[in-house]
């Protein structure tokens, strides 16, 4: 952040002089990061050129760190040995996350410029459904021999930890290649050199599948508390492992997915600063369209209730606070929820007794709102005119609440994503509830207690 906002300006100043050369050597002292950060702030042609003042394995880093969007753009404008020589430096999957982003076709151009062995790890990561944890791996990774000393474990870690992603978490299998244990590099280096590997091992990993969603690779993370956890397939075979700074992506994406989702917004993909009009018109006008639909069932609900407003003018000008107190408490509810289901707090074996717990709530909500509602009442109205809407307060306020919490449990049920039980469309049934609710007490009330027209 320090070097965008304050280095800005005067490296704009050495590009525009043609002072390449102090811009070269004052960006090999950067570190990585902020020189990504420092990419984005750029306009396209000054991001080409300064990435390629980079040296080559800082040039490597730092295009890792850039969004697909970014990527994309900098390839676009290379030449063709440049684009395999960034290929090339990119780790298995970084690799595979900027394929993801792009059309197939570029794909496709892109694999031609790799050598046989990475298009072959590439087309193997490809392969894995999309989602998946498969799709996440690297195979830069240190296995160790149980048989190894101490000693013999250190000397091969010196070697093939050059060109490994980590080397926190070392990997041991058996001839099969079955992953059977994992050991930390801390436990390594503090033992007897004298030791042999398998007597630091205990017999309990932690490891992910292949084909498991992404999803439940973040609780696993978070679950075991590990910098790298490593990936096997059905049969145990170690196929490869996933870091936390790949994981902590995923995490991010699902967090933004479901807020989109919550407020009835389709994910955007990419930068909201970068996005264009006609794309933030597609991702939003779906979702409003729908509200539209669903909104009119409440001036349907109003219609059918006509006498009565007719007859008691008051329950109009109460009618928003009512309804929009029931959205309110739905729109809390289902926040809440949606946020225990996506970080796994809780599970279907909860459900009956987050929907009693709920209940207490709610009511307890609705009579604290309801006696406020009370005294307006009548204020603006009469002494029927505010048991109705004290009534009404409670009904609605639970029946939100309840369907906050119900509907996105149900959607995890039926395996889609409680995420989609947004806001708004809890907001728009809650009306719908709240008006049938409101003129229903008001019916009734009137019915015993007539009163004259206000």
């Amino acid at each position: 952040m320090l070097l965008r906002h304050l280095l800005l300006p005067e490296i704009q100043d050495l590009i525009e002089a043609g002072r390449l050369n102090d811009v070269r050597e004052f960006l090999a002292k950067q570190p990585g990061p902020e020189i990504a950060e420092l990419l984005t702030a750029l306009d396209d042609k000054e991001r080409v050129l300064l990435f390629r003042l980079l040296p080559r394995q800082l040039a490597d880093e730092v295009f890792s760190l850039l969004d697909p969007a970014f990527q994309n753009l900098l390839l676009e404008n290379m030449a063709q040995e440049e684009v395999r020589q960034v290929l090339s430096g990119l780790t298995p999957d970084d690799r595979t996350a900027l394929f993801e982003e792009l059309p197939a076709r570029v794909t496709q151009g892109l694999l031609g410029l790799l050598n046989d062995k990475d298009r072959k790890q590439a087309l193997t990561l490809l392969s894995y459904p999309e989602g998946s944890v498969g799709r996440l791996m690297t195979d830069r990774y240190v296995k160790v021999e149980p048989e190894w000393t101490i000693a013999q474990a250190m000397e091969h870690l010196r070697k093939a930890g050059l060109d490994s992603e980590t080397i926190a978490m070392l990997y041991i299998t058996d001839a099969r290649g079955r992953l059977t244990d994992d050991l930390r590099l801390r436990k390594l280096i503090i033992a007897d050199p004298a030791l042999r590997v398998a007597d630091l091992l205990d017999g309990h990993y932690a490891c992910l599948h292949s084909l498991q969603p992404r999803e439940e690779a973040v609780q696993t993370f978070k679950k075991y508390d590990l910098y790298a956890l490593p990936v096997v397939d059905a049969d145990g075979i170690l196929l490869g492992i996933v870091t936390i700074d790949d994981i902590l992506d995923v995490a991010e994406a699902e967090a933004t997915e479901d807020f989109h989702k919550l407020a009835t917004v389709r994910p955007l993909q990419v930068n909201f600063k970068d996005a264009t009009l006609a794309l933030l018109f597609r991702k939003r006008i779906g979702w409003l369209l729908g509200l539209v639909l669903v909104n009119i069932f409440t001036g349907m609900g109003i219609k059918i209730f006509e006498d009565t407003i007719v007859a008691v003018a008051a329950l109009v000008a109460l009618m928003p606070l009512l309804i929009g107190s029931g959205g309110n408490a739905g729109a809390q509810a289902a926040t809440l929820v949606v946020r225990a289901i996506a970080t796994g707090e809780i599970g279907s074996e909860d459900w009956w007794k987050l929907v009693l717990r709920e209940i207490g709530v709610s009511v307890a909500i609705g009579l604290a709102m309801s006696a406020a509602a009370f005294f307006l009442g009548l204020a603006l109205g009469n002494l029927h005119v505010a048991l109705v809407v004290a009534l009404s307060m409670t009904t609605v306020v639970v029946a939100g609440s309840l369907l906050g919490t119900v509907l996105p449990m149900v959607l995890n049920r039926l395996q889609l994503d409680p995420a989609t039980a947004s806001v708004p469309l809890i907001t728009s049934m809650a009306d719908i509830f709240g008006v049938l609710i409101y003129f229903s007490i008001a019916n009734a009330v009137l019915r015993f207690f007539p009163i004259a027209p206000t």
